[in-house]
């Protein structure tokens, strides 16, 4: 097979390019400190409702303005330690949060932030979300679960403590 001497040019450029891509993505990741998911941090699926800190779901004060959410999913549900699930966080509050599954994969998604995770049964899910609006956001399943699945939602609702 022949290449004209400005195929050769072309293709040295394109890979040469890609090449560059992807070491400078590669660069930015490892300086921002950016890691794939651990597994590290696991949690028997049949023994969350007994384990710490899953045995007392809910949002709990942790520090000056900073807040701890941990959140339970099971079949169809969202279980974030109040009846109405709804979490009332305080604007301007950084919230930890800290969720698992105790039967299927579940999504968990709080539309209109950046908070998305995959929950997994055995597996401790960790995000780190800061609400500087008021309002009410929605938190829901984003990974099909079920005939249930469209019922699965939970409210966190952001008040201004001032």
């Amino acid at each position: 097979m022949h290449l004209h001497k400005y195929e050769k040019l072309w293709l040295a450029f394109g890979i040469s390019s890609l090449v560059l891509f992807l070491v400078i993505v590669g660069v930015n990741a490892f300086v921002a400190g950016n890691q794939p998911p651990s597994s590290a941090k696991t949690v028997d699926p049949g023994a969350v409702e007994v384990t710490a800190p899953f045995d007392q779901p809910g949002l709990k004060k942790i520090g000056d303005n900073e807040y701890q959410l941990v959140v339970v999913t099971s079949a169809f549900s969202f279980d974030v330690g109040t009846q109405d699930k709804v979490v009332e966080i305080p604007k301007g509050a950084t919230v930890h949060i800290v969720a698992t599954t105790k039967d299927v994969v579940h999504g968990f998604e709080i539309a209109g932030t950046n908070a998305n995770m995959m929950l997994e049964p055995g597996h401790i899910s960790e995000a780190t979300q800061v609400f500087r609006n008021e309002g009410e956001f929605t938190l829901l399943c984003n990974e099909y679960c079920g005939s249930g699945h469209h019922l699965m939602h939970a409210k966190i609702k952001v008040v201004d403590q001032s």
